[in-house]
């Protein structure tokens, strides 16, 4: 952290601001006084009736000496009416730097809650008390993705190391060909993990992406002929949304993503339908599945990490629960979005929006 040597404050710089402009503008209206006073003649002057009138020298005098009384009071009224008003206005920044430093402190609850009517200071608190709530959520997002994280890298590391130890404790009751079988399940769950974590590690961060020209609908075309339709009917019912700059690894992955998601949560002879269409700014893939019913709060939290359609995917060793939220990661990353509808019927609605 950068020390600073200390300095004026910003409410006593504000006061001698507000001092300072009063006392000029008090010496401005002398000045036009002593500009006043020069039409005056000069000398001793007598009325008709025979009384003195007072002069110009008569009038300066007593204008200059009036003038110096009026310049103090004007600088004394500045600073005074200077430091209450400051304070006034500053007070909503002292508000705004003490949940500053509270959320330094790792208060990350704390509010601004600024009072009043809209103005700069309620938009920089409001900004502020949004900025703070989106950090606590992404921070929450990441302790609990990491707890989940470490449990799915645990489980099947705990799963090969109790089949071999019961191996281990009876060898001669081992059926070693169901034990390779388990082995090799468990570790390939390991394997497809590990992949998807580092997946979603780069798709969170826009600086590793390689964007360069892709034709979006070929894109799809393969991943569709390259995917186990598993006794589903899987199409591309229309194919019109052309070149967008995009890391073509990551949105192949996406899509693979949706379309292996839309095939596994189906039911028996179900179907798929991909369409990808263009609009001015963005290029739009949508994946639509039939299957069971599915709520609007259960299709909200499924981008979330490690969350399924059925529930979490603790215990479960035919998916890694990270699909969806490795699409929505890049769809981040490329400043689109994933958008997910349960479908009247059953089954579910995803498209993807990818700027050009």
């Amino acid at each position: 952290m950068r020390e600073r040597e200390p300095g004026l404050s910003v409410r006593l710089k504000l006061t001698m601001s507000y001092a300072g402009f009063v006392v000029i503008v008090g010496i401005a209206v002398f000045v036009l006084g002593f500009l006043v006073l020069r039409f005056l003649p000069d000398g001793n002057l007598y009325s008709e009736s025979g009384l003195f009138t007072p002069g110009r020298r008569d009038l300066t005098e007593a204008f200059v000496r009036y003038a110096w009384y009026a310049v103090f009071a004007l600088a004394v009224i500045g600073l005074a009416g200077g430091w209450l008003v400051s304070g006034l206005m500053l007070r909503p920044l002292r508000r705004i730097t003490d949940a500053a430093r509270a959320v330094r402190d790792g208060d990350l609850a704390h509010r601004v809650e600024l009072p009043g009517r809209r103005d700069e200071l309620t938009d920089l608190a409001d900004t502020f008390d949004a900025m703070l709530a989106r950090v606590e959520e992404t921070l929450d997002e990441q302790k609990r993705f990491a707890a989940n994280a470490s449990h799915e890298l645990r489980t099947p590391h705990a799963t090969m190391r109790t089949l071999l130890e019961v191996a281990r404790a009876d060898p001669a009751g081992v059926d070693l060909e169901r034990l390779l079988h388990r082995l090799d399940l468990t570790n390939e769950r390991a394997i497809r993990l590990t992949e998807a974590l580092l997946a979603l590690a780069r798709a969170t961060r826009e600086d590793a992406l390689t964007l360069e020209p892709a034709e979006v609908d070929d894109l799809v075309e393969a991943v569709v002929t390259e995917t186990d339709r598993a006794g589903v009917d899987l199409a591309v019912v229309g194919a019109s949304g052309g070149v967008a700059r995009v890391d073509q690894t990551l949105v192949r992955h996406a899509v693979t993503n949706l379309v292996r998601n839309a095939v596994v949560h189906n039911v028996p002879g179900g179907w798929v339908r991909v369409a990808v269409s263009g609009e001015p700014d963005e290029v739009i893939v949508d994946v639509l599945n039939s299957g069971e019913e599915l709520s609007r709060e259960l299709v909200a939290t499924l981008p979330e990490p490690f969350v399924r359609g059925a529930g979490r995917t603790r215990g479960r060793a035919d998916g890694t629960g990270l699909g969806l939220a490795i699409v929505a990661s890049v769809a981040r990353a490329h400043r689109g979005r994933l958008e997910l509808w349960p479908r009247a019927g059953g089954g579910l609605h995803a498209r993807l929006r990818l700027p050009r």
